[in-house]
């Protein structure tokens, strides 16, 4: 697609692959977030894409942040309300758009995700890890805060105290704890990952695309609304599945037991 992310589709299924391996696939001092935001609303827009996988060239994840920017943003004559607008209009995008994209987000975490990168895996819907995967939240251990959301994203993993803990530490954890802790969902060989990945994007895309995306939507607003409100939206929601073509396929197919057959 572009220098940072490759973007390729196999039927429904697109894999974003973040390729600066040399540099451990930095999400600032570059074009990532540009790349990024052009790939979701591509696959936002494409009724034919029902799951992503989001992984990086090995060695790593995501190494977060590039140092040599926050050193430049550490000069004196670097304002700080150039350095908010900067955070504004480059990184705080990606939160953005990446954990309100409607089609289900799998981060296949293949090695380390470090700050940013960790927070990048914190707006997928679903994280497996590699058994050489890493994590931490190591913002503090710089001298900063989580700029990108991070401490509105972990806490929603991981709960609050855990996220505390990572965060406060600035502590790197391995595969296992990441599993114990609920950060990410099953723990593979490194090389069984990719495979793994393809495999639950499978299993997410053999169902109705419209109703996974507005499924997936309530889950989202779930995170941060009251219940009442949430039960309007379900309704609403509701009434457009009813009417919908996949949703009177699949009834047809289940009564008359055979695969449904759902049409881009």
């Amino acid at each position: 697609m572009n220098d940072f992310l490759s973007y390729e589709q196999r039927d429904h299924i697109v894999t974003l692959t973040m390729n600066d391996a040399r540099r451990r696939n930095p999400l600032t001092g570059n074009t990532a977030v540009d790349e990024f935001l052009n790939a979701i609303a591509r696959i936002q827009a494409d009724a034919s894409v029902r799951a992503v996988i989001l992984t990086g060239a090995d060695p790593a994840f995501s190494a977060g942040g590039d140092i040599r920017v926050m050193q430049e943003q550490a000069a004196p004559e670097v304002a700080p309300a150039r350095i908010r607008e900067d955070y504004r209009g480059g990184i705080q995008r990606l939160p953005l758009a990446l954990f309100n994209l409607e089609v289900p987000v799998i981060a296949a975490v293949n090695g380390p995700a470090i700050g940013a990168g960790l927070d990048l895996a914190c707006m997928c819907d679903l994280r497996i890890a590699s058994e050489k995967a890493r994590f931490a939240e190591s913002f503090v251990k710089l001298g900063i805060i989580p700029g990108d959301g991070g401490a509105w994203l972990l806490p929603k993993v991981i709960g609050l105290a855990r996220a505390a803990e990572l965060t406060f530490t600035a502590d790197l954890i391995d595969a296992d704890r990441a599993l114990e802790w609920g950060l990410v969902s099953r723990v593979v060989p490194h090389e069984q990952l990719m495979d793994t990945a393809r495999g639950l994007a499978a299993r997410i895309a053999v169902h109705p695309p419209q109703a996974m995306r507005m499924t997936k939507k309530l889950m989202r607003e779930g995170m941060h609304t009251r219940l009442d409100t949430l039960l309007e939206m379900s309704a609403a929601f509701q009434a457009l599945a009813h009417k919908t073509a996949e949703h009177a396929e699949a009834v047809d197919a289940f009564l008359e037991k055979r695969t449904p057959r759902f049409l881009d």
